[in-house]
């Protein structure tokens, strides 16, 4: 190679990185350039993450482009690893003949028909090793390879800048993790529990949730259906004393009348027509551990009078029975009913509610910690994306503002319901606003969106198709016309008539 070729190629290399890509991209970018240049069969540049200790493939071309930022290996342990500690670089002339080369990188190397040399320069800002590039070249003589580690060693320094930066966003971010990661757990209790939510509301409820915990005490859960009253009492459960024991549920407003008292207390042989065996009930079942009645308010008032006697005297008697029968059992009680307007209309017995109200946790309606919608929504497209087999990645903008302003009369069930029929109707991998149920996208119930002409309305989701189809084709207009199935020619058109600018998305 001629010295005009060298500098030619480190020229095009620092164009390279200096066209405004992001950094990962653009120092991608360099690395195949320099492996072109050098007929380079595999190249990576790894960092160092000084909070770990450990060093992490940032970048790569070749053997290791799926495992690109995701596998991290020790200092010290790899080829990379000792050139960063020592600050040396390291030529090994024929990598089939060096068994150290197999362990490079963590990954066994793929068998070739050419003969490869690896040369691994270090990346070092100032008097600090941040990092290190490998190269594996053709086998060549030892001047060429010489030859080839100084370009080598010319192209890292002008690539550290782009290292540098990268270096310092995941230490700054890895950092700013830690810190919030101490400070969540500093401010939030240490509870086992399947809510999701991160709301002051919700903050509280997990604080209330381990304050009791750890007692004997009845828990009256408060709320709308559908705010999962029923997590609430798993929580409850799974983080008490009581946790390896039974937890039995039962709905009251689910079981007729005539059958709620044998279902909670069993009955004997005979009892009633069609008692033609024994049956224990579900405290019975719940011994030792915790029974959750859910919808308590629609017990009937001569079921209510057995029960104060379990919450009192911690004993019942099977529905045709004599004998009392002693019970060790938590309650767990819920409901969404006003329990003290059915108290003064005479619904509800006044003595059992307030022997139920021991500790009392309000679970608040969706409308009310709004900032967890977002949060919850995410969560759901996880899930039924998983379940479906489909590719959905995220929610559009219009789509996120379409939940943020309705105002979910069902709660966190209806929320539920919503993203699991977007996602059953989307063919896409972004959630629309058009895919979501039409009392969301008419606001006909919630009055909180604005009525728009048909031509207002088809402009915003043109303009949201074609925003989406830049950011997947990072601004290249080309590929987007392409994904829209339109011309190149129509799509400007359409750029400048919505006042959309692609180059922001490059």
């Amino acid at each position: 190679m001629s010295k005009p070729d060298v500098i030619e190629a480190l020229y095009t290399i620092s164009q390279g990185l200096n066209q405004g890509l992001d950094l990962r991209e653009s120092l991608h970018r360099a690395l195949i350039q320099l492996s072109d240049f050098l007929t380079a069969a595999h190249g990576v540049i790894c960092l160092l993450n000084p909070l770990r200790n450990e060093v992490h493939i940032e970048v790569s071309h070749g053997i290791w482009e799926n495992v690109t930022g995701e596998r991290p290996y020790k200092r010290g342990d790899q080829i990379s690893s000792r050139v960063i500690e020592t600050g040396q670089p390291t030529v090994i002339p024929r990598i089939s003949q060096d068994p150290q080369f197999e362990t490079h990188a963590g990954f066994h190397f793929l068998e070739t028909e050419t003969e490869l040399s690896l040369i691994c320069v270090p990346l070092i800002k100032g008097r600090r090793v941040i990092g290190a590039m490998s190269l594996f070249v053709p086998y060549d003589t030892p001047n060429a390879l010489e030859k080839n580690k100084k370009i080598i060693s010319i192209a890292a320094a002008v690539m550290t800048r782009q290292a540098t930066q990268l270096e310092a966003i995941r230490f700054e971010t890895e950092k700013r993790l830690e810190q919030d990661q101490k400070r969540l757990q500093g401010e939030k209790p240490a509870i086992n529990t399947a809510i999701i939510g991160s709301s002051n509301k919700m903050r509280e409820v997990f604080e209330m949730i381990a304050q009791v915990s750890d007692s004997n005490a009845t828990v009256l859960i408060r709320g709308e259906s559908g705010t999962g009253k029923e997590l609430v009492a798993n929580a409850v459960h799974n983080n008490s004393p009581r946790a390896k024991y039974p937890f039995i549920k039962l709905n009251c407003a689910a079981i007729p009348t005539n059958l709620i008292e044998s279902e909670l207390f069993g009955h004997e042989k005979g009892a009633f027509t069609g008692a033609i065996k024994q049956k224990p009930g579900k405290f019975e079942l719940a011994h030792r551990g915790s029974i959750f009645l859910d919808e308590i308010g629609a017990i009937d008032l001569s079921v209510q009078v057995k029960l104060l006697r379990v919450l009192q005297e911690k004993e019942f008697e099977r529905v045709g029975g004599q004998q009392p029968r002693k019970i060790d059992v938590r309650i767990i009680a819920a409901t969404n009913k006003n329990l003290e307007e059915a108290v003064e209309e005479g619904g509800f017995r006044g003595d059992l509610y307030y022997r139920l109200n021991v500790f009392p946790i309000y679970l608040p309606p969706l409308r009310e910690r709004k900032t967890d919608i977002l949060l919850l929504a995410e969560y759901f497209l996880e899930k039924y994306a998983h379940e479906n087999s489909k590719e959905i990645r995220r929610l559009s903008t219009p789509a996120i503002d379409m939940l943020m302003a309705y105002h979910w009369p069902g709660n966190v069930r209806e929320l539920e319901n919503c993203i699991e029929r977007a996602v059953l109707v989307c063919n896409q991998g972004v959630i629309h606003s058009y895919h979501l149920p039409p009392t969301l996208q008419t606001g006909s119930q919630s009055d909180t969106l604005p009525m728009l002409s048909l031509a207002s309305a088809a402009n915003n989701l043109e303009k949201e198709m074609i925003i989406d189809a830049l950011k997947n084709c990072r601004g290249n207009i080309t590929d987007a016309a392409r994904m829209l199935r339109t011309t190149v020619r129509k799509l400007g058109y359409k750029l400048k008539k919505l006042g959309i600018n692609y180059r922001q998305y490059r």
